[in-house]
């Protein structure tokens, strides 16, 4: 698989969507369970954004008459964790450890957060 590339808010959404799908799913299907969640999406947005997620490399699309059917070239998982290496590569050199001591410094770990951070360490 080429380079995944970052996912925007809107892909980011259509993409939790679709991992919540049995693949493949078509474009048609999509816009029923956005649809069902409250957010009526035009068919050339859905479109768009499809397209888009192909073109970053997070989709496949199959033609099978007029209709795509697309499946997910990566899971929740692998994504999060992409997206999760970026983020301490760019912003903390890749240190683990830079990433927590931010968090410390900045008191967004708990003191339950740390323990349970101990626990963790101490089981690997």
């Amino acid at each position: 698989m080429n380079q995944l590339q970052k996912l925007s808010d809107t892909e980011m959404e259509l993409m939790e969507v679709i991992w919540e799908c049995e693949p493949p799913v078509t474009s048609t299907e999509l816009l029923n369970m956005f649809s069902q969640r409250g957010k009526a999406w035009k068919a050339q947005t859905i479109s768009t954004f499809l397209s888009r997620l192909v073109d970053k490399g997070a989709l496949t699309a199959t033609r099978h008459g007029r209709t795509n059917k697309y499946v997910p070239r990566i899971s929740p998982e692998d994504y999060k964790l992409l997206e999760t290496q970026q983020v301490l590569d760019g912003l903390y050199q890749g240190s683990v450890k830079n990433l927590i001591s931010a968090l410390y410094d900045g008191d967004k770990l708990s003191d339950q957060d740390i323990a349970e951070l101990r626990q963790w360490f101490s089981e690997k």
